[in-house]
């Protein structure tokens, strides 16, 4: 087939540029695909942090055209104009937030001849607005077939299109930040950290709504059972830090925080996960995570709260556990308790991670896309 892939590729940062990049060298294996990505995304008012991360080219995607400014309606056309020329069998869509609405309408117009293929990363974005239904409703409709990745888009997908042809499939595993296959002695090594130090980590971009603040409140009941544990905090925060800084002062446990506060380059990836024990996802709110794919990458479990699609890649006692959301007590009670069971089953966690590892590639994920394209 003849593919054409939109979204964000290196060098922009983040999950979705990720998720972009290693969909297209998938599908590159066996059709035609064509990446066309931004030549500018996010207007400074929208996203203040530097876009881009060129400090590592190992996540290029070659032969990528940037073409697209979604300020520019003007650019819009003529971009459109440019990948109609090229007569695709399909044209698959990265859909994250109505940000990129005018921008897509316009595309979307002018290929409403090609099969359209989304891929909703989340049908509506994190962090609502009045107008998210109404712009989501407007660019979906065009969709001849969606992935979805968790049981929330679903819903939410259905809910703007009830007609919808869509496959319902877990987010692939990252496994692409293992670049030196570094063992945790070497990593804490790196780190300064003690081999027999009980070490967790919260990794990714700090914002309110991923609940940092109730993991923070975890640690004193923690401390009672494990004094000399470790969170290592890994991300650039967006606001607030100082917030943070004093609920861990006034909790006492200044000891046992180590923050890295920036946006951690591909390569250092690496050596926090395996340096870690165990990944804690405690959000309030949620779609989907792609940490904890990165997670799973590294074999290592994870605790999440029981919020949008993050219970849906989680077995319970096998790759992790689940608790309810903003319930420090119940986060305190799963770190202990995975600690008390991987000292008694120590590789049992990371066999069911590789397990899962499989069910979930990237091979499995372009199937699928292939899948819908050929679908009536």
């Amino acid at each position: 087939m003849r593919i054409a892939l939109i979204g964000p590729v290196y060098p922009y940062k983040g999950g979705i540029s990720h998720y972009t990049g290693l969909l297209c060298k998938t599908l590159r294996e066996h059709h035609q695909t064509f990446m066309y990505s931004f030549k500018f995304q996010y207007p400074k008012f929208l996203f203040r942090r530097e876009q881009k991360d060129a400090r590592d080219d190992s996540f290029v995607v070659s032969d990528t055209e940037y073409i697209l400014h979604t300020m520019n309606p003007l650019n819009w056309i003529t971009s459109g104009a440019q990948i109609k020329k090229q007569k695709f069998d399909a044209v698959i869509l990265q859909w994250w937030h109505p940000y990129f609405a005018p921008c897509y309408f316009v595309l979307l117009k002018l290929l409403r001849k090609h099969r359209i293929i989304f891929v909703c990363h989340n049908v509506f974005p994190h962090e609502r607005f009045p107008l998210d239904r109404f712009l989501a409703k407007l660019i979906l409709r065009y969709g001849n077939g969606f992935i979805v990745h968790t049981k929330l888009d679903e819903k939410d997908l259905l809910s703007v299109k009830p007609t919808a042809n869509y496959l319902l499939s877990p987010h692939p595993t990252y496994n692409i930040f293992k670049f030196e296959n570094i063992e945790k002695e070497a990593a804490r090594k790196l780190l300064c950290i003690n081999t027999t130090t009980p070490v967790i980590l919260f990794f990714g971009f700090v914002r309110d709504y991923k609940g940092l603040k109730h993991l923070l409140k975890a640690l004193p009941y923690v401390k009672e059972e494990l004094i000399n544990i470790d969170l290592w905090v890994v991300g650039d925060f967006a606001d607030g830090k100082q917030l943070y800084l004093d609920l861990i002062y006034n909790l006492g446990i200044r000891d046992n925080i180590h923050i890295v506060d920036e946006y951690v380059s591909n390569r250092d990836v690496e050596k926090y996960f395996s340096a870690a024990d165990l990944v804690i996802l405690p959000y309030e709110s949620a779609t989907g995570s792609g940490i904890i794919q990165i997670a799973y990458g590294f074999e290592k479990p994870v605790v999440v709260t029981n919020v949008g699609g993050l219970p849906d890649v989680v077995e319970e006692g096998k790759t992790g556990f689940i608790v309810e959301p903003e319930k420090p007590e119940l986060l305190a009670k799963a770190v202990l308790r995975f600690f008390a069971e991987v000292e008694k089953r120590p590789n049992e966690f990371r066999e069911y991670i590789k397990v899962l590892n499989d069910k979930f590639s990237w091979e499995r994920m372009a199937d699928k896309i292939v899948a819908l394209i050929g679908a009536k």
